[in-house]
């Protein structure tokens, strides 16, 4: 079998050898260039020739009336309801809101111990301390990441955003059983 000599094959192959055969050059594409190109300057130069604000006559001045003494006027002085601004008092009523009770928020259910530990570990690195719970049900035990009480849901959803920067996005939470 002949041995090729690939370090100084020309790149290309056949193509290369019986020529370069290029595009031909887009009529159409450079006609439409050159016209929309002398249309912007056709426009630029309409908008200087006729972009200037017509000057208007001014109205004749209204013929003076006797001059009456000036008379110095007083520093303007503010309006008054600025005074009555400046003493009003505003009477809020702040309504407090109910905790609807402590959350929780369960990020796994394994069925090995060693799955919980380690995303309970995955936690531990984003700063959350979570417990493991042990459950056993009709199809079997199975082991719960969980972390909580939480006494308002925004704390919750707070460290579930925490969670979801370190790709633990599996996270639910519900209230407190």
């Amino acid at each position: 079998m002949a041995q090729h000599d690939y370090i100084n094959k020309k790149p290309g192959g056949k193509k290369a050898a019986k020529g370069k055969a290029g595009k031909p050059f887009p009529k159409v594409f450079a006609a439409l260039t050159l016209v929309l190109v002398g249309a912007f300057g056709y426009g630029l130069w309409y908008i200087k020739h006729h972009g200037e604000p017509q000057v208007q006559p001014s109205s004749p001045k209204p013929a003076k009336q006797a001059e009456q003494p000036k008379v110095e006027k007083d520093l303007p002085r503010p309006p008054d309801f600025i005074k009555d601004i400046k003493d009003h008092e505003v009477i809020v009523e702040v309504k407090k809101l109910e905790s609807k009770g402590p959350y929780q928020m369960q990020c796994g259910s394994f069925r090995t111990y060693k799955q919980a530990e380690q995303m309970k570990a995955k936690m531990a690195f984003a700063g959350l301390i979570a417990e493991i719970r042990r459950t056993e049900g009709s199809n079997g035990v199975w082991y719960r990441v969980r972390l909580g009480p939480y006494d308002t849901k925004r704390g919750a959803e707070s460290d579930k955003n925490k969670l979801e920067r370190i790709n633990i996005v599996s996270c639910g939470i519900w209230k407190w059983t």
